[in-house]
């Protein structure tokens, strides 16, 4: 083997272990830094304008705009991880003092008149109070898991929030030297799929990142708000803190009926069995009726991305991400998907989906 052949293995093995060593420095932060790419993208009108109207302030209109998704992002996340990890505990003794102190306790008439479960739980409960020792030990048997479960999923919450943290921070950046980053992305682009293509693709993997970021946050903020109203004519306390983990849960399917369904139970346990039914039908009708509305309009921007595609991504970004990946793991989705679409040209795979 000459001495120019073995100088080159030298130059790939250099190149291989310098890439390996700037991936294991950046994979702590890959999901931030995700995460960072998916806000930019979907705010980039936003900056722009802002940085027009400042006078081409680079670092100003990005230190505003990042400014404003703390806010947005991080005060509801922050109140949420804070609520969960101070007061759970309150809720869960509240909760297992209720059960073993209220003898006269009798289900809902509507919970009682559900097909198929009602006659059941009607009867569970019936036998629940008549055996006090089943009783507490129910209570004891749910108290501890429950709060592990409590303290840790606002462990997570609190973990979420320092990557969101994080993300705004290299967004900053991005915003700042976005036009320079833009530039190189598509200079790389182009070179891997032509000049011409290179720029339709990044245009569809932008537009696809704003319909699910828009549909993911639209859909949340919009749940939170109409959830917010609900908890104040209710009389339910700590309707704000309700609303932001709203906010959070409502990124999860099914997530909010969480918090509208415990905020009826407490009314119910409270003797206001009224209000008790106008949060069930409230919850049902306004809160959990704004994701079947809202989320698909907003959705649509993002290529009528199947519900599929959101709820795998929105699981799977948890599991490889952490909290952040609730909003990384579908515009990863939606980008793939739209991508491919352009790449095969396939148009029977839109009207199959």
């Amino acid at each position: 083997m000459d001495a120019q052949r073995i100088e080159q293995y030298v130059r790939v093995a250099a190149m291989a272990l310098l890439a390996l060593g700037c991936v294991l420095v950046v994979k702590p932060f890959l999901g931030a830094i995700l995460f960072a790419a998916v806000l930019c993208m979907s705010t980039w009108p936003g900056y722009t304008w802002l940085r027009d109207r400042w006078g081409g302030r680079n670092s100003l209109a990005a230190l505003a705009i990042v400014l404003a998704l703390m806010v947005a992002l991080a005060l509801p996340v922050a109140l949420a991880a804070q609520s969960l990890i101070v007061h759970s505990p309150a809720v869960v003794e509240a909760v297992r003092n209720f059960l073993d102190n209220r003898s006269n306790f009798e289900l809902p008439a509507f919970i009682r008149n559900l097909p198929l479960i009602g006659s059941w739980l009607s009867d569970y409960s019936a036998l629940l109070l008549q055996s006090r020792e089943e009783l507490v030990a129910l209570a004891r048997r749910l108290a501890d898991p429950a709060k592990t479960m409590f303290l840790g999923l606002g462990g997570a919450v609190g973990e979420g929030l320092i990557q969101i943290l994080i993300a705004l921070f290299v967004a900053f950046f991005f915003y700042r030297d976005g036009d320079r980053v833009r530039r190189l992305l598509a200079e790389g682009m182009a070179r891997l799929a032509g000049p011409d293509q290179g720029i339709e693709l990044i245009g569809t993997a932008q537009g696809a990142v704003r319909g699910v970021v828009y549909g993911l946050l639209g859909t949340a903020f919009a749940q939170a708000v109409v959830a917010l109203v609900g908890f104040l004519i209710a009389g339910v306390p700590g309707a704000m803190l309700l609303a932001a983990l709203t906010f959070i849960l409502s990124l999860v399917p099914m997530g909010p009926v969480l918090i509208w369904g415990g905020a009826a139970a407490w009314l119910y346990a409270q003797d206001q069995t009224g209000w008790a039914i106008f949060m069930v039908v409230y919850g049902v009708a306004v809160i959990s009726s704004v994701d079947n509305f809202i989320k698909p309009i907003l959705m649509s921007r993002a290529g009528n991305l199947s519900m599929l595609l959101v709820v795998l991504g929105v699981f799977g970004g948890a599991i490889a991400f952490g909290f952040i990946g609730l909003f990384v793991g579908p515009a990863l989705l939606a980008v793939g998907w739209n991508v491919t679409k352009k790449w095969l040209g396939d148009a029977e795979m839109e009207a199959q989906r």
